[in-house]
This record gives structure tokens, sequence and C-alpha cells, in this order.
């Protein structure tokens, strides 16, 4: 899938052995797109994929994510607990280039705001070439809560790592840039 320049490509991946089997809907990927649709305000793309819980299709997926279909963001949703088949921190660490502890470390503050269990989950950030990769929460609600809390330094660091310039829809999520990152109108 190619894209102009100035937009954004955005894989998002959902990680669930029973959605994947067909045993339940995924609600991780309509929850991202529906955010992203109310959130941007410039050209953009998704690469969706639901696949299960698997240290090797997991790494598989997010290699051709941003080698193959070149996406600037990759989301993740599931499988960042400590139960023994949650093994998204593993693959996405697997293929970094560069650990952003930042992004993980707020997340779970995001969301510590909202449930103490938060300081089970293992999110992470992380980059690979000229995309940032994002393990979220699982669950529709959590994801919002944990992108409303985060989102706004991810177009910078899209910036500093050779992607397209992000634009959002202030009401909905304000962008934080330094000064002189910030184009004119």
């Amino acid at each position: 899938m190619m894209t102009s320049t100035n937009e954004l490509l955005i894989g998002l991946v959902s990680i669930s052995d029973r959605a994947a089997s067909g045993v339940y809907a995924d609600k991780g990927i309509p929850a991202l797109r529906e955010w992203f649709g109310a959130a941007l305000s410039m050209p953009w793309k998704m690469v969706t994929r639901l696949i299960p819980d698997e240290q090797p299709v997991i790494e598989q997926t997010l290699k051709e994510l941003v080698d193959k279909e070149k996406c600037h963001l990759v989301l993740t949703t599931g499988g960042t607990g400590p139960a023994a088949r949650d093994v998204t921190p593993e693959a996405t660490l697997a293929v970094a280039d560069k650990v952003m502890p930042g992004f993980g470390e707020q997340m779970r503050q995001v969301s510590l705001k909202y449930v103490p269990t938060a300081i089970l989950s293992r999110q992470l950030g992380v980059v690979r070439k000229q995309a940032l990769i994002l393990n979220l929460p699982g669950q529709p609600k959590a994801i919002k809560e944990t992108l409303d809390g985060v989102f706004a330094a991810v177009p910078y660091c899209i910036d500093l790592i050779g992607g397209p310039y992000i634009e959002t829809h202030e009401n909905v999520i304000k962008v934080f840039r330094p000064k002189s990152a910030i184009r004119p109108k």
C-alpha cells in the first residue's frame, strides 16, 4: 500500500486467541478506527491484522507492517498482562531498534487513574526503523483512555523518526511540539 508523503499509515493489530479463532468479535480494531477517525484532521489509512497470542506471529506481523507496508505508527491491542499467553511485549522488544520507556510509563500512569490493576500491564513503546510501535490495552474503553493520555507526544516522535507531520482536531487531542517544530498553517 502506497501513501502520499503527507498521509499517515497506521497499522492496527488486535492480538487475541479467541477473537482470531472467531469465538467472539474483535473490539480492539473498531475502537482504534473510531478514535483515529475522530482525532486525525489529515489524510490517513490503516492496515489491520487480527492474530493469535503467538510470539512468532506477532513478531512477523510487526515486521511486515513496518518493513513491507511502511506503516509510520503501529498499535497493538491485547497480550500485555502477566498471563503465560501474554507475549506482546516480548515480541515487540524482539523487533525493536530503540525502546521508548516513557510511553509505557505514561500508559500505566493513565490507566492507574481508572484501575489499580494497571500496574500489571507491561505496555511498551518502541521504534523500529521509521515507525513507532505502541502496545495498548485490549478493551475499547481502556484503548481510548490510553490514547487520550499519550497521543499528544506521538506526532512529534513520528516527526523525529522521519514520518509525516501529524495533525489532529484539537478538540479531541491537542498535539504537543516544541515551537521550533510547529509548521505554519
